[in-house]
């Protein structure tokens, strides 16, 4: 393998060298079949074959039981913040949500278009602070009014942008609410470490931090919930987007993101030889309590979120003057430590720490932390 930059974005992001040498080796003739995926009919028996492998290896990795099922969809996760409310607020049109962050936002704000949105709990700073990074926390649970009648509880499980994290999922009969579906964007944390997924009515995602590339987006859903409680999308819902006819149809209704589905099989197939979500927890520990440390231990760089509910996925950090923003970048890329910049919303910097980062790039990112503050400080 040659020596590749280590690519610290927030998704798409990096992906395993194996991986892209096989998707490289596989291009042109997909096991003999004259193909590239790229190619291939999504009905066709060739491509069929394919599918179904990466829907069962998925389920493994997950351990899924027989009543969730997977969707493979398109739109990304920003579109499931409205095909959430057209398929599961039903007739009462009541939804609730938890504001973490500005992926939670931008869903809270999507539902509203739809029904009656609560917003159960916010975690939003006023003051000063607020004014370039409003999130650093999960609220308290003993804060959280989440309506028994709701058709479901929202939550963001990780915040790209924040790197705010849920290691303690909320129990909705402590909450006052057993009967209320909890669901959860896990769209930069899936299989980065072992999450029961049963805890969860659905889960959802877009595939490009974890799981593959960008174009594919993973619902997981408890099949009682679009059958028996909720069992029809509001008026208007697209028939494309109607989780029930994207079941019927094994997320085929239409043409699925054939060749991302492909990519995803890959990496799976990756995470399986590693040692499934056990061992990406532990690798993803690993980087980010040595990537954390770093940053603690210095008087230089400066982090905002509670230590309790900070995203092993992604670290924020800030230097102590705007000047040294363009210099810490920089040099950063002169080796080989790219996309460190941070989302424009809350600016600084950001390491992302998927699956795929290796320890190595975690390594080199805080031996150029330590030189660049020596230098700077």
């Amino acid at each position: 393998m040659s020596m590749r930059p280590y690519n610290f974005a927030a998704g798409p992001a990096t992906l395993p060298e194996s991986v892209l040498q096989r998707a490289a080796d596989e291009m042109l003739n997909w096991h003999g079949s004259g193909m590239s995926v790229m190619e291939m009919t999504h009905r066709g028996a060739v491509y069929l074959g394919l599918f179904e492998k990466v829907m069962a290896d998925f389920r493994r990795l997950l351990n899924l039981p027989a009543q969730y099922k997977i969707l493979f969809m398109q739109g990304g996760a920003t579109a499931q913040n409205a095909l959430i409310p057209m398929n599961l607020m039903g007739v009462n049109r009541k939804v609730d949500y938890v504001n973490t962050g500005h992926w939670s936002t931008k869903s809270v704000n999507e539902a509203r278009q739809y029904g009656d949105v609560h917003v159960a709990a916010t975690a939003e700073l006023s003051g000063t602070v607020s004014d370039t990074f409003p999130f650093t926390t999960i609220p308290d649970y003993a804060q959280w009014r989440v309506r028994p009648d709701a058709s479901y509880l929202h939550i963001c499980g990780n915040e790209t942008i924040g790197g705010v994290e849920f290691w303690k999922w909320p129990d909705m009969k402590a909450l006052g609410a057993p009967d209320v579906p909890l669901i959860v964007d896990m769209s930069s944390h899936i299989l980065s470490r072992p999450i029961d997924v049963t805890q969860f009515a659905m889960a959802y995602g877009g595939a490009q931090k974890n799981l593959g590339i960008s174009g594919l987006t993973f619902v997981i859903l408890d099949e009682h919930l679009i059958r028996d409680r909720v069992k029809a999308p509001i008026a208007g819902c697209p028939s494309v987007f109607d989780y029930r006819k994207v079941l019927d149809n094994d997320s085929m209704f239409n043409t699925p993101p054939t060749y991302a589905i492909y990519m995803t099989g890959l990496v799976l197939e990756w995470i399986e030889a590693q040692g499934g979500a056990q061992a990406m927890g532990r690798l993803n520990e690993e980087k980010a309590r040595l990537l954390y440390g770093a940053l603690d231990q210095s008087g230089f760089y400066q982090t905002r979120v509670e230590k309790s509910v900070r995203s092993f996925m992604n670290v924020p950090f800030y230097l102590p003057d705007d000047r040294l923003y363009e210099p810490f970048l920089k040099g950063a890329q002169a080796r080989g430590l790219l996309n460190l910049k941070g989302h424009k919303a809350v600016g600084g910097l950001r390491a992302s720490l998927y699956n795929a980062m290796p320890l190595a790039g975690v390594q080199a990112l805080v031996a150029w932390l330590a030189e660049f503050e020596k230098e700077h400080a």
